[in-house]
């Protein structure tokens, strides 16, 4: 892949609000590539600044105009395909106001998938696994204003305590207020 040619495919690709890519998906964008020449033309984009290795397998293209606040959100559903994924416990809870404390450069995300945590370049991403069920997770989450699904302020309440920490920051009075969503 040459530079000029990968520039004006990921660009097309942000003129459709989409600037956040799998190896998967780029190795489909550049399907003319071998894979060696794939996996060199990658290292050159990144190396050049182009793209940004967000975490093994996730790439951004830095120069795509459709960039939002939500890169983090993004990189979770490139990263976590195929599973159910909603933000919850102190990433929720501080939008909801019900802990005084606001993640700055993390966001915490409930899963179906397994507990982990990842750094990127853009911050942490936090995965905690869920034993609930696909229609559990839909009952008790929407979407909102992000590419993520978000769970209910008694939801995310709940999973705060379930998982067992950060319970004392919770502000009790908060939690009969009307904006639940």
């Amino acid at each position: 892949m040459d530079r000029i040619t990968a520039i004006e495919r990921l660009n097309a690709f942000d003129k459709q609000g989409r600037y956040v890519f799998t190896s998967r998906d780029l190795a489909k964008i550049f399907h003319e590539d071998t894979p060696r020449a794939f996996n060199a033309g990658l290292h050159r984009l990144v190396k050049d600044g182009i793209l940004t290795r967000a975490i093994r397998g996730v790439y951004v293209y830095n120069h795509a105009k459709s960039k939002d606040a939500y890169t983090l959100e993004r990189i979770v559903l490139a990263l976590r395909r195929g599973e159910y994924n909603y933000l919850s416990l102190e990433s929720a809870l501080s939008e909801y106001g019900v802990i005084s404390q606001i993640p700055i450069d993390r966001i915490t995300v409930m899963t179906t998938g397994r507990s982990e945590e990842h750094q990127t370049p853009f911050g942490v991403i936090e995965f905690t696994h869920t034993k609930r069920s696909p229609e559990q997770i839909l009952q008790d989450t929407y979407f909102g204003h992000s590419p993520l699904r978000h769970a209910t302020k008694k939801t995310a309440v709940r999973d705060l305590r379930r998982v067992g920490r950060n319970t004392h920051l919770i502000d009790e009075s908060e939690l009969y207020h009307e904006s639940e969503s």
